[in-house]
């Protein structure tokens, strides 16, 4: 009777990692070998560990990933396909986070732009950071809404709190005034302290002639482009075929790849 009301009182209290340890400690009869210290100490750990989950949780909702099942060790790295999978993983497992240099990925439509953002978002969500999905065709209109409600200094403040934004399918829509200057200030927030991870089939040299206005363009790609990692993506698109037809799931996007990775001078 004392100990469920013990544990009843650890749930009121939300120490469910705690709960859970002790349960297990008492339909384990090798716990009972243990003293109390060593006992106390699997049971904090295990509320410390199950926080960590609750909160990797909660990073990877809120980040509205378009794949959020992308896991970087997931990437194809077979050989004869030139994939420098070391590369890759040397970049998602270094402080890029932290660096808070961008990482520019380009490629043909369906060459795994998008799921190989995802995944080192997602992999930075592993590692406690916040990130944030956005794909810049809706982002005009998103931004209008935003505006008009007045709601958008608090979200512009929010998006550079994020520490990591991606930015997907850039290129792929026309920019207007209102959302070119709106783009530069996220931007700009985050230039130098928060990566953002853009992805787009338009070569980087042609990044300039899309964002039009030429003061900003060069202001934009100044920002991006100073401290960045490069990754060009090739290879023929995994929609057709086995994707298509509903066979294999989004980690194969990167089978067909061969990007390469370096930082910009």
């Amino acid at each position: 009777m004392m100990m469920n009301n013990t544990l009843a009182q650890l749930r009121d209290l939300k120490l469910a990692g705690m709960v859970a340890a002790i349960e297990e400690q008492f339909s384990s009869t090798a716990s009972t070998t243990l003293s109390f210290e060593e006992r106390l100490a699997l049971m904090v750990d295990r509320e410390v560990h199950h926080r960590g989950d609750k909160r990797r949780a909660a990073l990877l909702k809120h980040a509205g990933l378009k794949y959020p099942q992308a896991c970087i060790e997931d990437v194809d790295g077979r050989g004869g396909r030139g994939f420098e999978r070391s590369a890759l993983m040397s970049l998602a497992l270094s402080r890029w986070v932290e660096d808070g240099s961008a990482i520019l990925v380009t490629g043909p439509a369906g060459s795994g732009k998008s799921w190989l953002a995802c995944a080192l978002a997602q992999h930075a969500c592993r590692r406690g950071h916040s990130a944030l999905y956005l794909r810049a065709p809706r982002l005009a209109e998103d931004l209008r809404v935003l505006h008009g409600n007045g709601g958008f200094s608090r979200w512009l403040a929010a998006v550079a709190r994020t520490s990591v934004l991606v930015l997907d399918d850039w290129g792929m829509a026309s920019l207007d005034g209102p959302t070119r200057s709106d783009l530069m200030e996220i931007i700009d927030d985050r230039a130098g302290t928060r990566p953002t991870i853009v992805t787009s089939q338009l070569p980087i040299e042609h990044w300039h002639a899309w964002i039009g206005d030429a003061t900003i363009a060069d202001a934009i790609l100044d920002r991006l482009l100073s401290r960045s990692h490069r990754l060009a993506l090739k290879g023929k698109s995994m929609r057709s075929g086995k994707l298509a037809n509903g066979v294999g799931d989004a980690g194969d996007l990167l089978a067909e790849t061969t990007p390469t990775v370096g930082v910009a001078p």
